[in-house]
Parts: C-alpha cells; sequence; structure tokens
C-alpha cells in the first residue's frame, strides 16, 4: 500500500526497516503481493485493509468505489483480529455499496458531503441519462445536479455546450440545477432551500418522470 496522508507516506512492507519521511507499517504479506509493471505492491484486497488503518471513513468508501469502477478482484477484504481499522472496514462493507458513490473531482465530493450534512436523500453519483453523465440524479423527483468547477465549466468551449445539454436534459422531462463552488461554499443556505424545493415541489406541481 502506498498513501500519502499530508507530508508522510504509509508503506506496508514485509521487512522491519526505518527510512526518513516515510511511515513503515510491518507486517507479514505472504499470498498478498503481486507485481505491476515491474513494481511489487499489495494486492487491492490488502490495500483495502490497510488503508481502513490510517485513513477516514470517506477516504475508504472511496477507494471501495475505485477498486470497483476499475473490476479489481478486493475478495478478501474483510476486517482482521488485531487491526485498528477492523471496526470501520466492517461498518463499509456493511453499510457502502462500492461503486456508487464515486466522485470525480473534489468539488463533487465536496456536494456529496454537503447532501449528508443537511439529510438529503442519497442521489445517484455521476448517472448516465439521455446520452450525458450527470453529476447527481435523483431519478424518483426528476432532478438533476450538476456541480460547475472553474476548470471543467469555465471554458469557452463548456458555456456553449452547457446550455445545450441543459435544455435537452429538460425537454426530456428532467429539473437541471447548476452550483459553482463558490456558491456551495458562500451560500449553502440557499442551495439547500432551493434543492430541497426540488425535491418537494409544491401540491399541483407537475409530477416528475419516473425511469
Amino acid at each position: 500500500m502506498l498513501e500519502a496522508e499530508g507530508q508522510r507516506i504509509h508503506v506496508t512492507a514485509p521487512l522491519k526497516r526505518q527510512v526518513r519521511g516515510i511511515v513503515v507499517h510491518w507486517s507479514p504479506l505472504q499470498g498478498e503481493r503481486v507485481r505491476r509493471l515491474g513494481i511489487v505492491v499489495t494486492t487491492p484486497a490488502r490495500t483495502l485493509v490497510d488503508l481502513a488503518d490510517v485513513v477516514p471513513r470517506r477516504t475508504l468508501e472511496r477507494a471501495f468505489d475505485e477498486a470497483e469502477y476499475l473490476r479489481l478482484d478486493w475478495t478478501g477484504a474483510a476486517p482482521r483480529r488485531g487491526r485498528s481499522g477492523s471496526g470501520v472496514l466492517a461498518s463499509v462493507l456493511a453499510l457502502h455499496e462500492p461503486g456508487t458513490t464515486r466522485t470525480l473531482s473534489e468539488l463533487e465530493e465536496l456536494f456529496l458531503a454537503f447532501c449528508d450534512r443537511r439529510g438529503f436523500p442519497h442521489p445517484e453519483v455521476n448517472a448516465r441519462l439521455e446520452g450525458y453523465l450527470c453529476d447527481f440524479v435523483w431519478r424518483a423527483e426528476g432532478v438533476i445536479v450538476e456541480t460547475d468547477g472553474e476548470r471543467a465549466h469555465g471554458t469557452r468551449r463548456a458555456r456553449a455546450r452547457d446550455p445545450v445539454r441543459d435544455a435537452e436534459l429538460q425537454i426530456a422531462g428532467w429539473m437541471v440545477i447548476r452550483i459553482t463552488y463558490v456558491r456551495l461554499l458562500n451560500e449553502p443556505d440557499s442551495v439547500a432551500a432551493q434543492l430541497w424545493k426540488a425535491l418537494r415541489p409544491a401540491p399541483g406541481a407537475l409530477a416528475a418522470p419516473r425511469r
């Protein structure tokens, strides 16, 4: 396992050694090492077990999401006696469905955390609708949220493309809400109020599409 944590690097190694600037976790690795591009690394399952000891829960969930997306074999990623991360690993395995919250940017990750804090129903993340990859989708309510980072959506091409994309989704019956990093950071109450209105329309409003 190789994982950056601030200015520290964590490495799981089969031998006890001290390396300046590197936190070495000694552990037997029989049958849990593979060679990739000439480099010996731990297996996906062992990497997830090791990560559970040193990273926050959400980081571990993201690692499972990525392993699922890459179709890695993480069979054997299970709590182990004496490991400090066994509790969080057991909880993630019980409650998290790998691949369902794979975010593609830090802004998407911030918005997902925002939804959790504000008590919103859990959206689909990076779901494909009408030929488009949509950041967050509440399918039953017919609502799509696009998180607009400056790098991806601040270009001239994006500014020309996004309205066309939104129009096609709206014609298909979806409500599209765009949220920038600045607005999410500076106006969280306004964002929450708008999203609640979208997800809980007033009586008599048009029914959302169900797909």
